[in-house]
């Protein structure tokens, strides 16, 4: 017989390290009347998420709320969507939607700020990733439909794109200055006389 490996705590089998981190938002009772009687079911809405951007919520129907929450995993891993998240662990821009009688609100923080905000759409933000954000909600208190417009308004989250283009400082050229004219140096030389000129000069007074 194969020995089964054991851990110094006395465990069997480790656990496995599950892709997607699960939170149940909501369980309801629903019965449903047919021809025999009625028949009673569990609704189960859950939220999965990897903390790194990937988030989707899934509602599962089952006889019992264990099977229900599997079936709403199942469902929620079909419809997984990404969302960006900014270095400082926020989103990009403000988002409002509307959806039935909700409306969500969900605006960045500060790093530092952690996640304001209740109900379902605290326990979405944490699972996509989000740690620093504002969140308000309006009109109903009804946990599915708070979901459901949350799940919307993160599909509507675009990142911001940044310009590629290197930013190039310009500067005026000096103007150049027209090349002055240099003035022609003049230069008046003294004639010399000659040497007869003041014996006629003298001559000219004596007379």
């Amino acid at each position: 017989m194969a020995k089964r490996n054991f851990d110094k705590r006395g465990g069997g089998r480790e656990k496995e390290q599950k892709e997607f981190e699960e939170e149940v938002l909501q369980i309801d009772r629903v019965t449903r009347v047919v021809k025999g009687g009625r028949r009673m079911r569990f609704r189960i809405l859950v939220a999965i998420g990897d903390k790194k951007g990937r988030v989707a919520i899934g509602i599962g129907k089952a006889a019992e709320v264990v099977n229900g929450i599997k079936k709403a995993i199942t469902q929620a891993k079909k419809d997984l969507i990404r969302i960006p998240i900014n270095d400082n662990g926020s989103i990009p821009h403000d988002v409002r939607m509307k959806y039935k009688a909700s409306k969500i609100m969900i605006m960045p923080a500060m790093a530092g700020t952690g996640i304001i905000a209740g109900g379902s759409l605290r326990k979405i933000l944490m699972l996509a990733g989000v740690k620093n954000a504002f969140g308000k909600r309006f009109g109903t208190n009804n946990r599915m439909v708070t979901a459901q417009a949350a799940m919307l308004a993160l599909k509507q989250l675009r990142p911001v794109r940044q310009s590629k283009k290197p930013v190039v400082a310009v500067t005026k050229a000096p103007e150049a200055k027209a090349p002055v004219a240099a003035k022609a140096e003049v230069k008046h030389e003294k004639t010399a006389k000659p040497p007869f000129a003041k014996a006629t000069e003298v001559a000219k007074e004596t007379k």
